[in-house]
């Protein structure tokens, strides 16, 4: 199997089990405060990672690689699971899955930004539309389901992208499972004394799922999901294999209607086909 093919379906199981992240989210932030939930879930990502890198004797990241993992642990480990964990305190999760069919954008814009990947100008015009289709679709809801949770999961994108996009540049000198967990591990004292501080006072009321929840984003979207990703990222292209997110919306609200049983409306499946439509024209410009 060639490299390219390697990233493709190493991007493609990345990108299923990150589909289920933000129902995973929505059902543990019901009960756990979203701070908690997302210095936990690091935390516990962070303790496992640790034991990974011992147990395999990884040399320690040189100095230059710091600034990087630091980039990298704001932007997945701490800036995404806390804004949308805050944001679906405000919209359902299928309301947020809608906003994820901009990450291929933003993870490519940075590619650029970060990576040294150079898109044709088409590609930008299929950019700004898919923006401003996401942005209409906000607009057209009124406002009415969060213009607070709106902007935070733009804010989420944002970060997610900048992360995802680094996270590959540096896998391609560390590996993609050593990225992740060094960015764990350097957020790892951080974490364990954020979540002491947030962490309830009982744990006696929180229902099961919720339980399952917290497990689902500990083990899967923060540590699982990015060994695959990185790698996939870095052997098949930043921008070319960022755009298999486009099936993450899909998954995404199947998940929230069977799962959540959350209402899925004509309109924000005709907003994420649109979405989808526009990043399949700039992944066709991406190089």
């Amino acid at each position: 199997m060639n490299r390219t093919a390697a990233g493709w379906i190493n991007g493609f199981v990345g990108v299923a089990i990150f589909s289920g992240s933000l129902p995973a989210t929505r059902v543990a932030v019901m009960q756990f405060d979203p701070v908690f939930l997302t210095m936990a879930r690091a935390a516990i990502a962070g303790a496992l990672a640790l034991c990974l890198l011992l147990a395999f004797g990884e040399k320690r990241p040189a100095r230059r690689d710091i600034a990087s993992l630091v980039v990298v642990a704001l932007g997945v480990v701490v800036g995404f699971p806390l804004l949308t964990a805050l944001a679906l305190r405000q919209v359902t999760a299928a309301h947020s899955i809608v906003f994820v069919g901009l990450l291929p954008l933003a993870t490519a814009i940075f590619a650029v930004i970060r990576g040294g990947e150079r898109p044709k100008p088409a590609f930008w015009f299929f950019s700004v539309l898919g923006s401003a289709l996401v942005a209409g679709f906000a607009l057209s809801q009124g406002l009415s389901a969060s213009a607070i949770g709106d902007a935070l999961m733009l804010a989420a994108i944002v970060a997610c992208g900048l992360g995802y996009a680094e996270g590959a540049r540096l896998s391609r000198t560390l590996g993609g499972w050593q990225v992740i967990s060094w960015a764990l591990v350097l957020s790892l004292p951080i974490m364990v004394v954020v979540a002491l501080l947030y962490m309830p006072p009982s744990f006696s009321g929180i229902a099961s799922s919720a339980w399952l929840g917290l497990a689902y984003v500990s083990l899967f979207s923060m540590l699982i999901g990015f060994v695959f990703w990185y790698r996939g990222l870095a052997q098949g292209g930043i921008a070319a294999v960022g755009q298999l997110q486009l099936l993450q919306p899909f998954m995404g609200l199947a998940l929230a209607a069977a799962l959540l049983h959350e209402p899925v409306t004509s309109a924000m499946l005709g907003v994420t086909v649109a979405v989808i439509l526009c990043v399949a024209g700039a992944r066709r410009f991406a190089n």
